[in-house]
């Protein structure tokens, strides 16, 4: 039977040089240069074919250029997880790899579960987000010349020192153009007021979270707790009960957040007892803490969604049965 608009599913495997296409159902496939030309020829057929959806990996930013031509052209597009598709590809029985199979199958996997579309192109929030990136490369630098710097001979630490005061004064820059951008745009100065009331919650935690989590206060505390990877996990088969874990989600907010969560637990007058208690019942102190930085993120998600500000003996934003430990 013929294919129609909603059928259609494209996946996309991008390289350096090379984009390689193909549709689930099988019918097209495309090999052109990622160019400018390239892209743009691209862009005009996958217009044309109107899909339900378009699918491509994270590759580490190689994959930009094109995710914003076809934003641009009002395509459905998706950046999924490599891994994911790399356990559906083994789970297909696919074992081989190249970049016209890896195509194939990102379109299978795209008809199967069919991930959300990525939100319109905003460049305010893709420059804030590069700039939180910017800032994380540069701290981790800068962990790396001190570490060094304590190890280092006597002749060898004045040259490492120098460049612990270059990258410090990168970071305070960083931080200065993160403060201006937000002051900036009216959504997120309101938004970043009102986190910045939270004890706990910083500069750095408050912009991480506009720039790289804008699915604040729309989602459940379930869910957005399952997006940065503070869910624990089940392990249960039969009669045993393994023990519950957390991972996946996004990284960068979820290391932020950790820090944030550190602070709360000295000045948080909600984080601080639940930490306590936790420790008190015989919880390993790393346990605690990843309590602490979901009931956190539980308190954000709800002060996003009501705009309600920070009113620890009043507000029934960090009810005790919100986040289970």
């Amino acid at each position: 039977m013929p294919m129609t608009a909603s059928d259609v599913w494209i996946g996309l495997d991008v390289a350096s040089a090379w984009l390689d296409g193909a549709t689930a159902p099988v019918g097209h496939t495309w090999h052109v240069a990622n160019d400018e030309a390239g892209r743009a020829r691209l862009v005009a057929e996958l217009v044309a074919l109107a899909p339900q959806g378009i699918v491509l990996e994270a590759t580490g930013g190689v994959e930009r250029d094109l995710v914003a031509d076809l934003l641009g052209a009002e395509l459905p597009v998706s950046v999924v997880n490599p891994r994911q598709v790399r356990e559906f590809a083994r789970a297909s029985g696919t074992r081989a790899k190249t970049d016209r199979l890896d195509a194939h199958i990102l379109a299978r996997f795209g008809a199967a579960f069919q991930p959300a579309p990525r939100a319109p192109l905003d460049a305010a929030a893709d420059d804030l987000q590069a700039l939180l990136a910017r800032r994380r490369q540069l701290q981790g630098m800068l962990i790396a010349e001190r570490n060094r710097l304590t190890r280092a001979r006597a002749v060898a630490q004045p040259s490492i020192a120098t460049v612990v005061t270059v990258l410090q004064a990168q970071v305070t820059e960083i931080d200065a153009e993160l403060r201006t951008r937000v002051a900036a745009d009216a959504r997120w100065q309101a938004g970043q007021t009102l986190l910045l009331s939270v004890p706990g919650v910083g500069l750095v935690l408050s912009a991480t979270l506009l720039g790289e989590l804008p699915e604040l206060g729309l989602l459940s505390r379930q869910q957005v707790a399952s997006l940065v990877g503070v869910a624990p996990w089940n392990r249960d088969s039969g009669r045993t009960r393994g023990r519950r874990q957390t991972g996946g989600g996004r990284a960068s907010v979820r290391r932020v957040l950790y820090m944030g969560a550190l602070v709360a637990t000295r000045w948080n007058p909600i984080i601080r007892p639940f930490y306590q208690r936790l420790l008190a019942a015989g919880k390993p102190k790393k346990v605690a803490l990843i309590a602490c930085m979901r009931k956190l993120l539980t308190m954000l998600n709800a002060m996003k969604r009501t705009g309600e500000a920070w009113a620890p003996r009043t507000t029934s934003l960090a009810t005790e049965s919100e986040v289970t430990a």
